[in-house]
Formats: C-alpha cells, sequence, structure tokens
C-alpha cells in the first residue's frame, strides 16, 4: 500500500488516483450492520430480552477482530436471542434501524451508472431482505434466524450456499456475485467496517472503509471518517 493521503477532510485514500469513473465498475457489495444502516442488528434484538451489553462486548470483539471465530462468535450470540419475538424484530426494524447517511444517494448513484447492487451480511434475513426490498437492491445475503411459533430459538438455519456468512463467505458471495454478472473482482468496489468484511475487500478492485474498525481503515484503499457513504462519489468524475 501507499501512504495514505487526506484527499478531502474525512476522506482518505492509498493506492488509488481520482478522479475515477463508476462506469469502470459493474458491482458494489454493501456491508449490512454499521455501513450501510446505522445498528448492529444482533444488539439491538439482544435488548428486547435485556442481554444487549452481554452481546454488543461480543459484537464489538469480533468487529475488532480480536475473536477470530466468527462463527462462533455469532453463535454465541445468536443463542442469547432465544424468547425473542418477530414483534420485537419488527419493533428494532421500525424503531431503531435507519439507513447511514448517504445511502440511498450512493445506491441510486451507482443503479444509475449501471453497477450491481449486492448486501452481504453477517446479520440476518428478517432485515437484509426488507432493504433489498426498500431499496431495489440485486442481490442480499444474510444468516436466517430460526422462529418457531413467533419466537427466535436461539439458533440459525442452514441455506444452499451454507450455514453462517462470515467473512470467508463474503468473499465468496462477491466473487460468485462478479462470476455470475459477468465481470471480474477488479471491477467491484466492496464497502465495510469489521474485520469480517476484509476478505471480500481484498478481492476487490476497490476497498472502502465506512467509519471504521482500525484493523480496516488502515487496509482500505478508501476511507470515508466523516459525512455519509455518499462521499464516495467524491472520488469519481
Amino acid at each position: 500500500m501507499t501512504t495514505p493521503t487526506e484527499f478531502a477532510p474525512g476522506l482518505v485514500i492509498q493506492g488509488v488516483t481520482p478522479p475515477l469513473n463508476l462506469r469502470d465498475y459493474k458491482l458494489i457489495a454493501f456491508d449490512m450492520d454499521s455501513t450501510l444502516i446505522n445498528i448492529e442488528c444482533v444488539d439491538e434484538i439482544a435488548d428486547a430480552v435485556g442481554r444487549k451489553a452481554e452481546v454488543a462486548a461480543i459484537t464489538e470483539a469480533a468487529m475488532r477482530g480480536e475473536i477470530t471465530d466468527y462463527k462462533d462468535s455469532l453463535r454465541r450470540r445468536v443463542a442469547l436471542l432465544a424468547g425473542v419475538t418477530e414483534q420485537d424484530l419488527a419493533h428494532v426494524y421500525r424503531a431503531r434501524l435507519q439507513l447511514n447517511p448517504g445511502a440511498a444517494e450512493l445506491v441510486l448513484a451507482c443503479k444509475a451508472a449501471g453497477l450491481k447492487v449486492l448486501l452481504v451480511s453477517g446479520g440476518f434475513t428478517y432485515f437484509s431482505d426488507r432493504l433489498r426490498d426498500r431499496l431495489a437492491l440485486d442481490f442480499a445475503r444474510s444468516n436466517q434466524l430460526e422462529m418457531v411459533d413467533g419466537q427466535l430459538t436461539g439458533r440459525m438455519l442452514d441455506q444452499a450456499w451454507g450455514d453462517i456468512c462470515d467473512g470467508a463467505m463474503k468473499r465468496e458471495t462477491l466473487l460468485s456475485t462478479c462470476s455470475l454478472i459477468g465481470c471480474h473482482p477488479s471491477q467491484a468496489i466492496a464497502m465495510g467496517d469489521g474485520a469480517n468484511d476484509l476478505e471480500m475487500m481484498s478481492v476487490a478492485g476497490l476497498s472502502v472503509a465506512y467509519r471504521a474498525k482500525p484493523k480496516v481503515r488502515s487496509q482500505a484503499k478508501v476511507a470515508i471518517d466523516m459525512g455519509g457513504l455518499d462521499r464516495l462519489l467524491e472520488l469519481f468524475k
């Protein structure tokens, strides 16, 4: 990597030379929690059963990269969600989940330039599917919480592609989506904030850290430290 340069206040670049051309890219992949949206969904769900502090501590350690087994950390957190109701999930979506500033604007700009949009998350389908529909995203992949009689069991369901969407699966999803739409990974943009985003960011042509953990920020070609997601557009002509 080259030396990081402040391109504009709160917008740092390394290894790229603006202006870039958005039409040179074919795919943009977003992490969900704390990237596209303002919350860590698992922490807010845990709040419904009085376990937010316990779950948030595991989340924070995982995002900093201090817990290397993401699957294990997620299973531990989801186990603490047993008994949460569907109404609790709906409340989190309605009352706590917000798009991060500039999210809708960036998605619209990318779609207008012909890019496909992928949401790939270590979070949950309850939220990612709703965001996919709300923002008219092309693809979404995340983890499915098991629900029986309107309550979470504390487990997740296997899906056709595997068991848990961790860092390795995010990378695989980005690569398989590139293959599906007929583009090279160098024509992909990957945006994230936590350690489990590093693998997909490493194979994308343009890696973007949004208000990210230091480990992620230091490895990304673009770091947005202030302002909204749409600040990425400042690098494009």
